[in-house]
């Protein structure tokens, strides 16, 4: 039997880190070796305890979560799994924590009886973290390039390409390294999906167009694609391109057990815009994004995935690959080149 995962938990509030342990506690794959309650306990016990992942309230006294975690990075690379509040300030900071190496996060539970399936989700993520290299989380984002001016939007006609991208976990790093170095003068509109629940996709949104000479946005109901725009699907809802180069959103059933799926968005695309889409799959846990991939390539689309080098988990992007859906296959860092010349050479 593998040796326990090993957990150390960083929470303000003595009754959250008792129901995080024992909730952890019982699940035979994780032991906690520790507690603190903010961020200078945490890094006076890293060193000793040595965990596996850390589990990190976002908001604490003398030292916060942001804080404590750009040190964690820098001293003592470790998987982190982010525990956020249900408040926008909570949002905003998570998002930026995501693009500073933190793996994954949950939300606290408002209440008693969201407890249960919240920790559920907790102990999945703890162990989807402890197989993160800790390699991947050190690779750092290139700096975007200065934004000397915005691009201008401009209409999207039929047989101009449009780019797809689907990411989950590790999603909001590599989306800041592929979005903000898009060039201004893409000839296609971008659309995105990242798993991620509702409140947290327009903080995201709103940390990409601070970095991207491309306008972004999370998407509403009815939004028309530009050149010039990037639209990120909003949480807990499908998001649907429709053949009036519209956006349809909708809370149909999960798929994949996610609202949004990717497949959702990039099968629709394929069937309104055939050889037209490029899709791009990014770093996540699971499969979303194959059968959509696979329907962009019978409509004469192509597929740009992630290596498994540069992705956070190698779980999306393997499938595709794996499935023989992948037209390349790329490192990080070079993703937003390889769309670029995809949309521009004719190939989309």
């Amino acid at each position: 039997m593998a040796n326990p995962i090993r957990v150390l938990i960083v929470d303000d509030s003595a009754f959250m880190r008792y129901t995080i342990q024992r909730h952890l506690d019982a699940d035979a794959a994780i032991t906690v070796v520790g507690t603190a309650q903010d961020g200078i306990e945490a890094l006076q016990k890293i060193p000793t305890l040595k965990p596996d992942v850390v589990t990190l309230d976002v908001e604490m006294p003398r030292l916060d979560g942001l804080s404590t975690l750009e040190r964690v990075m820098k001293q003592f690379p470790t998987p982190v799994v982010m525990l956020s509040s249900q408040t926008a300030k909570g949002a905003q900071t998570t998002v930026k924590s995501l693009m500073l190496g933190a793996v994954d996060f949950v939300q606290k539970p408002s209440g008693s009886a969201e407890t249960r399936a919240v920790m559920a989700v907790l102990v999945e993520k703890v162990k989807a973290a402890a197989g993160v290299h800790r390699t991947k989380i050190e690779q750092p984002v290139q700096p975007p390039p200065s934004i000397s001016h915005r691009a201008a939007l401009r209409p999207f006609s039929t047989g101009d390409p449009l780019v797809v991208i689907g990411s989950s976990t590790g999603g909001p790093k590599a989306l800041q390294e592929v979005v903000s170095h898009l060039p201004a003068d893409l000839p296609a509109p971008v659309v995105i999906v990242q798993h991620m629940p509702a409140g947290f996709t327009k903080s995201l949104a709103q940390r990409l167009n601070d970095m991207c000479p491309l306008t972004v946005q999370e998407a509403a109901d009815g939004d028309r694609l530009a050149k010039g725009l990037v639209l990120l699907a909003p949480g807990d809802y499908h998001m649907e391109i429709s053949d009036k180069k519209r956006i349809k959103l909708n809370q149909g059933p999960r798929r994949n057990h996610v609202r949004p799926a990717v497949d959702i968005t990039m099968e629709t695309a394929a069937e309104q815009f055939g050889p037209s889409v490029v899709g791009v799959i990014l770093t996540g846990m699971g499969s979303d994004g194959t059968d959509g991939a696979r329907r962009i390539k019978a409509n004469g689309g192509h597929i740009i995935a992630e290596d498994e080098a540069t992705s956070v988990v190698y779980g999306m992007p393997r499938s595709v690959v794996e499935a023989g859906l992948a037209d390349v296959v790329v490192p990080l860092p070079d993703v937003a080149q390889t769309i670029a010349k995809m949309v521009s050479n004719g190939r989309a």
